[in-house]
């Protein structure tokens, strides 16, 4: 175990903050998320071109810079804090990574090296309108590599040059018969359209597929584990955003409390005051370790990987959405109004907290893996 990153990490990170507080204020976020794409390409051109984040995970022989899952954690906490309008979560977390556990090498070799440059924009699409998140809940079908069905809260799915898909060979079920395949979005019988969701800093979009064209990304029917890999590294990076926009609530809403002055005094002298601060940084900090430990177990290999992938995000997910209610009622009326940034992140921590799985439905796979 690990109780603290290394000087380069910290250093990373140092870098990171500074470059996402001077791009990413929420003046910035407000513009981006009041558009139809949400995000924009000339930002996200410079963001690959100074820092190179797209290539992070990614090994050297496919484009990228070969780290592993801790360094691809702490890119996306940073991420959380700033709330960053970009399609970084879903074309390097879900569709590179996908590509990685899924695709022979001479598939990665050729998929892989845009998406690290940042020219190409992918996204998984693997949720369809039942709402679960596992194998069970994919219905799409594959005949002869033409995919017909329908994926829904697809991230970017309305603007991805690349759609990885899941899909499965008709008559099968669970992680039988999954296969992964590539589509391009502007291929023949896809019908995409935006969603009108609560948190508009994250679009999603539905997908429509007629008799859509795809080439099959692996080997036909053997998807199951690659499809569980990446939703294991997926909640890993999702659980790690979470704690960095908690810790972003967190700060900030000291900072109001040692500011706002009530009775003659900051509010923040008040011991009620002190006690929900206290607690607000016991929360976050433990929902850190949790990511923390889940991402290092993930580069370990380590036997409680699976264990530790849950915890880590059901304990997220109660801590960001709690940590967002203390933050609207530490700022009292003015913290529910739209003026005030702090609706922002509660939203994100609101779709955060059942995208991947909500916090009861990881507490009953830790326990699942527990009994086994």
């Amino acid at each position: 175990m690990q109780f603290s990153f290394t000087n380069e990490q910290e250093d990373f990170r140092g870098i990171l903050r500074r470059f996402f507080t001077a791009r990413s204020p929420t003046t910035e976020v407000r513009k981006l998320m009041a558009t139809g794409t949400g995000w924009d390409r000339d930002n996200w051109k410079k963001l690959n071109q100074e820092l190179g984040l797209t290539a992070v995970h990614i090994p050297e022989a496919y484009g990228g810079q070969g780290f592993g899952c801790i360094e691809l954690g702490i890119v996306v906490e940073e991420m959380g804090r700033a709330l960053l309008c970009a399609p970084y979560f879903s074309s390097v977390v879900l569709s590179a990574t996908a590509i990685l556990n899924a695709g022979t090498d001479a598939q990665k070799r050729k998929l892989l090296p845009s998406i690290a440059s940042g020219d190409t924009i992918a996204t998984l699409a693997f949720t369809e309108d039942n709402g679960l998140w596992d194998a069970s809940g994919v219905t799409m079908t594959a005949s002869s590599n033409k995919l017909t069905g329908t994926k829904s809260f697809v991230i970017d799915g309305h603007t991805a040059d690349l759609i990885v898909v899941v899909a499965r060979q008709p008559g099968t079920s669970g992680d039988n018969g999954l296969s992964f395949f590539t589509v391009r979005g502007d291929a023949p019988g896809l019908k995409r359209t935006l969603l009108k969701t609560m948190d508009e800093t994250r679009k999603m979009a539905r997908l429509e597929f007629k008799d859509v064209e795809g080439e099959l990304l692996g080997e036909a029917g053997k998807g199951g584990d690659a499809f569980a890999k990446t939703m294991t590294q997926a909640t890993i990076c999702l659980a790690n955003e979470m704690a960095g926009g908690a810790a972003k609530l967190r700060e900030t809403t000291l900072e109001y409390v040692q500011m706002r002055m009530q009775f003659g005094r900051a509010l923040a002298a008040f011991q009620s005051m002190k006690h929900k601060q206290a607690d607000m940084l016991v929360e976050v900090e433990t929902a850190k370790a949790a990511a923390y430990y889940a991402a290092a177990a993930f580069d370990d290999n380590a036997k409680d990987l699976l264990m530790a992938t849950a915890l880590a995000k059901a304990h997220a997910s109660d801590v960001y959405l709690q940590t967002g209610i203390h933050a609207i009622q530490c700022r009292g009326g003015i913290g529910f109004t739209w003026d005030e940034d702090t609706h922002l992140w509660f939203k994100r921590a609101k779709s955060s907290e059942v995208y991947l799985g909500d916090a009861t439905y990881h507490r009953e796979l830790m326990m699942q893996r527990w009994a086994a």
